[in-house]
């Protein structure tokens, strides 16, 4: 029977002290679960950290981490340039192989209960939200950490009833919640960052393609600026803006394809290609940002190559036809989030 994969990235707001965030990372270190990646960021003051496994280890290894960030991280210190309520500011669980989002939704409302027990203030979002309003985390993040007494106490002006206080744990402003702030889990489908490259150091290119590209398209105003309308995009589920690329002497339209089901990466490109010969540019091929799961891959392969073919074929023509080898290596046994978790546990 074939194992079922789920995926968690947690943020954990810490990014400076690495001998802190290597503690919290080690304990989510248990057979069945691999860490795929821990970026810390120093002026964020923040950690990505990325691990996948069978569903059972990966709600232990969560909770295992929340605990320990819990006990190391005290959010009456903590500053840092990103948007946060508490020291585990966000922990989705994603559906990667033989999982669903229902699985998903599960697993986060079971760690939800047991992290509730440490009397901290536990809020859902994403699929496992009690209720629509519930499942923007930027909504339910409004205000930040320093927000929450507020909140806590009904002076808040920034949310409504229906979003002010954790759907679950602590409902006072005690100690517990002021050190740990409010915990945010959830279950989210999986996000791929995608750049892709144009030849020229001028952003304007990669900047109109952003606009006409991204799901909410772009913003027209009449002459005088007094109205104005937004047209469509031309792509699904994909947030999107041009960017340069100093370093390497091209822009980017960088993009999150939010649902690479409908829109994947060889929808991207060849869409972003396409747009680049009537503007006169070329590609120069493209950038994954983090893993990508088989299933992405495959897809683009087959796109290209046709039917009948090996995973292994697949897999080399999506690198050569997106060019995702084109800025730096790209080894798919690191980089495929199923073929990474067969390289053996850390």
């Amino acid at each position: 029977m074939a194992k079922q994969i789920v995926e968690c990235v947690p943020n954990i707001s810490e990014g400076r002290d690495i001998d802190k965030i290597n503690r919290i990372v080690d304990a989510a270190r248990i057979d069945g679960v691999k860490i795929l990646g821990v970026e810390p960021d120093p002026d964020y003051n923040r950690t990505v950290i990325t691990f996948a496994g069978t569903m059972n280890e990966v709600e232990q290894a969560a909770i295992l981490l929340i605990r320990k960030a819990i006990e190391e991280i005290d959010m009456r210190t903590h500053s840092g340039e990103h948007p946060r309520m508490g020291c585990v500011d966000v922990c989705p669980f994603i559906p990667i192989s033989h999982s669903t989002m229902d699985d998903c939704v599960n697993i986060a409302q079971r760690v939800a209960q047991e992290i509730a027990q440490l009397d901290v203030p536990v809020f859902l979002y994403g699929f496992a939200a009690a209720h629509e309003e519930r499942r923007l985390l930027s909504k339910l993040r409004k205000g930040e950490y320093e927000g929450l007494e507020a909140r806590f106490a009904n002076t808040s002006t920034d949310h409504q009833e229906s979003t002010r206080m954790p759907d679950l744990g602590s409902q006072l402003w005690n100690e517990s919640s002021q050190k740990s702030g409010g915990i945010t889990i959830g279950a989210r489908d999986i996000l791929l960052a995608y750049n892709v490259n144009i030849d020229d150091a001028d952003p304007k290119v990669a900047q109109k393609i952003g606009s006409l590209v991204r799901s909410s398209g772009r913003l027209i105003k009449s002459s005088d600026g007094e109205r104005k309308f937004r047209t469509k995009g031309l792509l699904l589920h994909v947030q999107g803006m041009g960017v340069p690329l100093e370093s390497h002497n091209i822009s980017q339209v960088s993009m999150n394809l939010q649902n690479y089901r409908i829109t994947n990466l060889h929808h991207a490109f060849d869409c972003i290609e396409s747009l680049c010969k009537d503007m006169n540019r070329e590609t120069k091929g493209s950038e994954l940002v983090g893993l990508v799961p088989l299933d992405a891959m495959l897809e683009a392969g087959k796109w290209y190559a046709g039917e009948g073919l090996t995973d292994e074929v697949y897999i080399g023509t999506a690198i050569e036809r997106l060019g995702l080898d084109s800025i730096g290596p790209f080894n798919p046994k690191e980089r495929i989030i199923e073929w990474a978790l067969q390289e053996g546990q850390e």
